[in-house]
């Protein structure tokens, strides 16, 4: 399965789909900062989208705690691509790999190489599923009864 990004795949035939990336910024605070892990921040005239205080995933005792602002970045080749940008040009573009990739013998999987937004769980259930249905068909996997 690849989980890279599908228009590089095919070194771009199409053309290049687009892509958001993040910027992180970490800071050292004394105390207990939110009180949770995660807190999403949605509104317009917040410039970061989440914070995630580190502590909170072990639930650690400490008189200090590291946080990390996320803010939404613009993509280029030096970032990471976290997100597709589905719109009207780049889900026709996406279309043209997808057709593409339907000839192979790679399965596309991910936000990256199916170009779609997904949560984590959803993509570990999305790789669980087509890892299922390959091996169904090709005679590797059959289902306890």
């Amino acid at each position: 399965m690849y989980t890279g990004k599908i228009d590089e795949y095919f070194d771009y035939r199409f053309g290049r789909l687009e892509y958001r990336s993040l910027r992180f910024e970490n800071r050292v605070l004394e105390g207990d900062f939110q009180g949770s892990a995660i807190v999403n921040y949605t509104a317009a005239d917040v410039p970061h989208t989440r914070i995630t205080e580190h502590k909170h995933f072990e639930m650690l005792e400490s008189p200090r705690t590291v946080v990390t602002y996320e803010y939404p970045d613009r993509y280029d080749e030096t970032k990471i691509p976290y997100y597709p940008v589905r719109d009207a040009e780049n889900s026709a573009r996406y279309e043209q790999y997808r057709q593409l990739a339907a000839t192979g013998n790679v399965l596309f999987g991910g936000r990256l190489g199916t170009y779609m937004y997904y949560d984590m769980h959803q993509v570990v259930a999305q790789a669980i599923s087509m890892a299922e249905k390959h091996l169904t068909a090709s005679g590797h996997f059959r289902r306890a009864a």
